[in-house]
C-alpha cells in the first residue's frame, strides 16, 4: 500500500526544529511521504530568528507543480508564507491543481517572538487562503491577529469556554474546520484560566467544524522544549489525514504525538529546544536483509560465536589431527541430538502462522533426515550400526542443549525459536565453509574431509539458505526489545553448541 503523500509549503528552519526539517521528521515518523516547497529560508535557532531570505514566486510555483505533476498529493500542508505574493501563488495552485484536502497552519509569530508573516500579507491570508482549508490551525495570539477587526483582538479569556468562542468566531472566516491551540493560556483542572504558574495545570485544544465542537486537553508541561510545535502539530494532522483517518482523530491523534514529543524531548539549544519527532518510531538496529549479519557482528556474540566456529575439536577435525574415537563418539551424540533438532522444527512447522513458513521448517526436517543418513554411512564404515548409535546413552550436553532449543519451543514464540536452532544451522554452513577453503582439511589422509564436504554440498547449503530467509524477514517484524530479547537466546544457544564440541576435543577413549 503506498504511503499518504504530504506536500508542504514552509520556510526552512536552518536549526531543524521547526518549518520544513521538523514537518518532513513529523511525516516520516507518521509512515507517509514528505514533499517540500520552501517559501523561505531563514537563519534561526532555538533562540531566534535572525534573518530571512523569501524564495521568488516564479520558483515557488515551479516547485509546487513539479512535486504535484509527478508524484501526486493527497494532503497540502502550508506553514510560513512570509509574503502577500507567496499568498497569491499558493492559493493559484492549489486551486489549478484541484487540491482536495489542506490543513493551515497560519504562521504568523515563531515560538520566541519573531513575527513570520507581514502585516500587509494578512488580508491575503483571511480572505483568499482559509476558505481553501480543510483544518486551519492558529494558536490563541495568532487567532487574535485573524480575528483583530472583528473585536476579538483583545477578547479576555477566562474560562476553557472562551477558547470555544474564539473557535467559532475564526471558523466563519472560511474554513471547514478550525482548531484552536491553547498552549499559551493554561488553565486550572476546573477549566479557568491559570493565574500563577503554580496553577498551570491543563492544556485545552478546541475543535470546531462541521456543527461540532471537541475539547481536547492534556496535562500542562513545564518545559521550555516547544520549538516547533505548532509545524508539527498542522504536519501530524495532515500526516493522519492522508493516511485516511477523519478530522476528528486526526486532529486527537495529533495533539497527543505532540504532548508525547514534548515529553520526551532531547532538551537541545539554549532557548525553545526541538521536541523529539520521533519517540514512536521503532528503528531496528540493522538494514533489511542484514539481521544475520548483524547477529555475527554484535560484539556480545562475536565472541562466543568464534569459539564456537574455531573450536579445538572444529580445527583439529580440519588438520585431520582429532582423535579418530573422539570423532565415533561425537558422531552418535550429534545423531541423536539430529533427532531432537528435527523434533523442534516439527514444533516449528506447527507454531507458524502460514504456509510459507510451515513448509520451510518440513522443508529442514527433510534436510535433517538426509545429515542423519550421512551419519549412519559414516559410523556404519566405523563398524557401529545405526541401532548402536541409537541405544547410546545421550551426554550431558547433548541432553541439555537439546532440551534448551525444545524448552524455547515450548515456552516462547515461533521466532525464539528460530533463534534457539540458528546457531546449528548456520554455524555447521560456516564450519563446513572455512574447513574446505583451508588448504590443510586437504591433506591426503584427512579421515574428516568426507564430513567437511558434507557441510558445503548443496543440499545442506539450500537448508541455510532456507532457515536464514526465515530469520531475515521475520526479524522485520520485531521490536528493538525483542531483538535484544532473541540475540540473548542465540547466545545462550551457541554456548550449548560451544559445550557440545567440549565433550569430545581432548578425549581418546569413548565409550560407544
Amino acid at each position: 500500500m503506498a504511503p499518504g503523500r504530504v506536500l508542504v509549503i514552509a520556510g526552512s528552519d536552518s536549526s531543524g526544529g521547526a518549518g520544513l526539517e521538523a514537518d518532513q521528521k513529523v511525516i516520516a515518523a507518521h509512515g507517509c511521504y514528505a514533499m517540500t516547497t520552501t517559501t523561505a529560508l531563514t537563519a534561526q535557532n532555538t533562540k531566534g530568528v535572525y534573518d530571512i531570505h523569501h524564495v521568488p514566486a516564479d520558483f515557488l510555483r515551479k516547485q509546487i507543480d513539479a512535486c504535484i505533476d509527478d508524484i501526486g498529493v493527497d494532503v497540502v500542508k502550508t506553514g510560513m508564507l512570509a509574503s502577500a505574493g507567496t499568498i497569491e501563488v499558493v492559493v493559484k495552485a492549489l486551486v489549478d491543481h484541484k487540491v482536495k484536502t489542506l490543513v493551515v497552519d497560519p504562521v504568523m509569530i515563531a515560538t520566541t517572538g519573531a513575527q513570520l508573516l507581514p502585516s500587509e500579507s494578512l488580508q491575503g491570508l483571511r480572505t483568499r487562503l482559509l476558505p481553501l482549508a480543510t483544518i486551519l490551525t492558529p494558536n490563541i495570539p495568532e487567532a487574535r491577529l485573524l480575528l483583530a477587526d472583528a473585536g476579538y483582538g483583545h477578547m479576555p479569556i477566562e474560562t476553557s469556554s472562551d477558547l470555544d468562542v474564539i473557535a467559532r468566531a475564526v471558523q466563519e472566516l472560511g474554513p471547514k474546520w478550525v482548531l484552536i491551540k491553547g498552549g499559551h493560556c493554561p488553565f486550572r483542572s476546573d477549566g479557568t484560566v491559570a493565574r500563577t504558574p503554580d496553577e498551570n495545570e491543563i492544556i485545552v485544544n478546541v475543535l470546531y467544524g462541521e456543527g461540532q465542537l471537541i475539547r481536547i486537553q492534556s496535562p500542562y508541561q513545564d518545559s521550555r522544549n516547544t520549538h516547533g510545535t505548532g509545524c508539527s502539530l498542522a504536519s501530524a494532522i495532515a500526516s493522519n489525514l492522508a493516511k485516511g483517518m477523519d478530522v476528528v482523530k486526526a486532529v486527537r491523534d495529533g495533539c497527543r504525538y505532540v504532548e508525547a514529543a514534548i515529553k520526551t524531548a532531547p532538551g537541545l539549544g539554549g532557548g525553545n529546544g526541538p521536541l523529539d519527532h520521533f519517540h514512536s518510531v521503532q528503528t531496528l538496529p540493522f538494514s533489511p536483509g542484514h539481521f544475520i549479519d548483524y547477529l555475527l557482528e554484535r560484539p556480545d556474540v562475536a565472541d562466543v560465536w568464534g569459539r564456537f566456529v574455531n573450536h579445538p575439536f572444529v580445527l583439529a577435525m580440519g588438520d585431520g589431527s582429532l582423535p579418530l574415537e573422539s570423532f565415533k563418539g561425537y558422531l552418535i551424540q550429534d545423531y541423536l541430538y539430529l533427532v531432537h533438532f528435527a523434533r523442534a522444527n516439527a514444533l516449528s512447522s506447527y507454531k507458524a502462522k502460514n504456509l510459507k513458513d510451515i513448509g520451510a521448517s518440513a522443508e529442514i526436517v527433510t534436510h535433517i533426515f538426509k545429515e542423519m543418513n550421512l551419519h549412519v554411512e559414516y559410523c556404519r564404515g566405523f563398524g557401529i550400526s545405526k541401532e548402536q548409535m541409537e541405544a547410546a546413552e545421550e551426554k550431558e550436553a547433548c541432553t541439555a542443549y537439546t532440551r534448551y532449543v525444545i524448552d524455547i519451543g515450548h515456552s516462547e514464540d515461533w521466532i525464539a525459536l528460530q533463534l534457539a536452532m540458528a546457531p546449528c544451522l548456520l554455524g555447521y554452513g560456516i564450519i563446513g565453509k572455512q574447513l574446505h577453503e583451508d588448504s590443510r582439511s586437504k591433506t591426503e589422509g584427512n579421515l574428516y574431509w568426507t564430513w567437511i564436504q558434507n557441510y558445503v554440498a548443496e543440499d545442506y547449503t539450500a537448508a541455510v539458505t532456507t532457515g536464514s530467509e526465515l530469520l531475515e524477514r521475520h526479524a522485520l517484524l520485531q521490536s528493538p526489545t525483542r531483538i535484544e530479547e532473541l540475540v540473548n537466546i542465540f547466545i545462550q544457544a551457541t554456548r550449548m553448541e560451544i559445550g557440545f564440541w567440549d565433550m569430545y576435543a581432548h578425549k581418546e577413549d569413548v565409550e560407544v
